[in-house]
């Protein structure tokens, strides 16, 4: 069984989960392991952020261009080799190779808009 840390809603509305727009994918050459770097493109208040992220067993570039993910956009920038990853794309870890599934939302939501 796995322990769970129980959290209170207040530390949940701390976490800014927003969904965006991937608009620009690059071969991530320089990672340690198989990655991706993304653009998304979070709305008008967050404009276009960058993400390093490690998906390159499900998805071609040419399958991240134009979809929405949903990300945290408010972890600290955190730098990946020479690329300064500024938020952090959500999926769900398959098995013991790590293959990872996207999170998005089931239709089409304006770029930017919370989780709630």
């Amino acid at each position: 069984m796995i322990m769970q840390t129980i959290i209170s809603f207040d530390d949940f509305l701390k976490v800014d989960l927003r969904i965006g727009t991937i608009t620009k994918v690059e071969t991530f050459e320089k990672a340690k392991n198989p990655s991706y770097k993304l653009w998304v493109d979070l709305g008008p208040e967050l404009g276009i952020k960058k993400s390093s992220a490690q998906i390159t067993r499900l998805y071609s570039k040419e399958e991240l261009l134009n979809r929405q993910v949903l990300c945290v956009c408010n972890f600290a920038p955190r730098q990946i080799a020479d690329f300064m990853s500024e938020i952090l794309v959500t999926g769900f870890i398959l098995g013991n190779d790590k293959a990872v599934v996207l999170a998005s939302a089931e239709r089409d939501v304006p770029n930017g808009t919370k989780l709630a």
